[in-house]
């Protein structure tokens, strides 16, 4: 506040200045108060989003978790006895077990030459130009530049048609390295098949060995299946197979819900319920020694009682029996090992009990939701309100900012006149005394 003129106390003496100050602290008291409120509000207002945030986050994850057709309660663990078969469920695969015997790895079709030469041997014959012959493609002609070996492998691989090449050092001649080529396919399957020869269709480095391409296949009950990769997809009814590349023998593949995967899931979530519990219980605590900023809020403490009561469906019965009850302390514990007893027993009848439109995931995504709607939710209309509330008490405390600047003028002008009052009879008393003394002089 701008403050105005005054004498200070040049005439009586007194700290006005000092004397307004207190003056109008007191005068203030009243503003101070108003200012105190608005901290307290602004810090329930922060609360309050935050545990929105929380709810809106526990919401999300319920509604994920509450469609058993989808999320952990979908999900499928397969399993191998035999390292070398590698299997994988998706959403579509049925539970269920079966026997893999290997029947045959697939493999790239491989063409090593003979002849070993040095890399700066011209190889290519007549011309620099060699021919790739694939079935069901036309001849590709490669231009290898200057012929040599080593231009050769990398015409090949800069060609880029479905082969590749390289260069296998077999010793030396002379001190100078010598090398041999390989060619192979880029891809597995019996269909892979080629031939390299140069311009005239003639043979290349002295011949060649061939490693014939092949496909992989298995046998599941008789049926023999195959793949011109060591994959198998949706072999059965979204289950994939992987053949390691020495894979041999059978292997028992069992296909089941995966009971891990839901205990975790549902731990996590129970985690995730008693963060929110937790949040509630110190914003609502009427502790002396921890009071919360919202202490004894009923409309919190309702949101906490409807996710503890969540736990019980409307049938009367409870989740226990699938391993969640409510403490003493107001929350919820979770035993994994009675969850996954039960989820073994009937998984369908447990993932009913968590999922669909009645179930505990569910009856938790109401409450939340119910909780922290953007529109009607209680938390967010407890953040309007008290909005609200901070909004009326600055507009009060900016009328108190008017009211104690026209007290402090008021003061200051009352302290002003006083001291030129002062001061005036200071220079009276002044004058008397000094026409006193002239005239006691003169009688003498």
């Amino acid at each position: 506040m701008a403050a105005t003129s005054s004498i200070g106390g040049l005439a009586s003496g007194l700290d006005t200045a000092s004397i307004i100050s207190q003056l109008m602290a007191l005068e203030a008291l009243p503003q101070t108060k108003l200012k105190t409120q608005v901290t307290t509000e602004q810090s329930k207002v922060t609360a309050l989003q935050k545990l929105n945030t929380a709810l809106q986050a526990l919401g999300t994850s319920a509604e994920g978790m509450r469609t058993a057709t989808t999320g952990s309660w979908s999900t499928l663990a397969a399993t191998s006895t035999n390292t070398g078969v590698r299997v994988a469920a998706t959403t579509s695969a049925a539970a269920g077990a079966f026997t893999v015997s290997v029947g045959q790895t697939a493999l790239s079709h491989q063409a090593a030459f003979l002849d070993p030469h040095a890399k700066t041997d011209v190889v290519t014959g007549a011309t620099s130009s060699v021919l790739l012959k694939r079935a069901g493609e036309p001849d590709l002609q490669i231009d290898t530049a200057g012929g040599t070996l080593e231009q050769l492998a990398a015409a090949i691989n800069e060609a880029d048609a479905g082969v590749r090449a390289t260069l296998v050092r077999t010793g030396a001649s002379g001190g100078i390295d010598q090398y041999r080529l390989l060619v192979e396919s880029s891809t597995t399957g019996g269909d892979q098949a080629f031939d390299l020869t140069d311009s005239t269709g003639a043979a290349l480095l002295g011949g060649v060995t061939i490693r014939a391409g092949r496909d992989a296949s298995i046998d599941i009950g008789g049926i023999t299946a195959t793949s011109t990769t060591n994959t198998f997809a949706d072999v059965v009814p979204g289950v994939t197979i992987t053949l390691a590349s020495n894979a041999t023998g059978t292997a028992d593949v069992d296909v089941s819900r995966d009971a891990a995967g839901a205990s975790a899931s549902m731990k996590s979530f129970v985690e995730g319920v008693n963060a929110v519990l937790g949040q509630i219980s110190g914003m609502t605590s009427t502790s002396t020694t921890a009071k919360g900023v919202l202490a004894g809020d009923s409309n919190l403490r309702r949101v906490a009682g409807a996710l503890q009561d969540a736990m019980y469906p409307a049938d009367g019965t409870s989740m226990a029996k699938y391993g969640i009850q409510v403490d003493r302390y107001g929350k919820l514990t979770f035993d994994p090992d009675k969850f996954a007893a039960s989820y073994k027993d009937d998984p369908i009848a447990a993932a009913a009990a968590f999922t669909g439109p009645t179930g505990f995931t569910a009856r938790i995504e109401a409450v939340a939701k119910a909780a922290s709607d953007k529109f009607e939710g209680s938390v967010t209309n407890a953040i309007t309100s008290h909005g609200t509330a901070i909004t009326r008490l600055n507009e009060n405390i900016s009328r108190w900012d008017d009211r104690l600047e026209l007290r402090r003028t008021s003061l200051e002008r009352q302290y002003t006149a006083l001291e030129t009052a002062l001061s005036q009879m200071q220079a009276q008393s002044s004058w008397l005394s000094s026409q006193l003394a002239s005239l006691t002089a003169s009688s003498e």
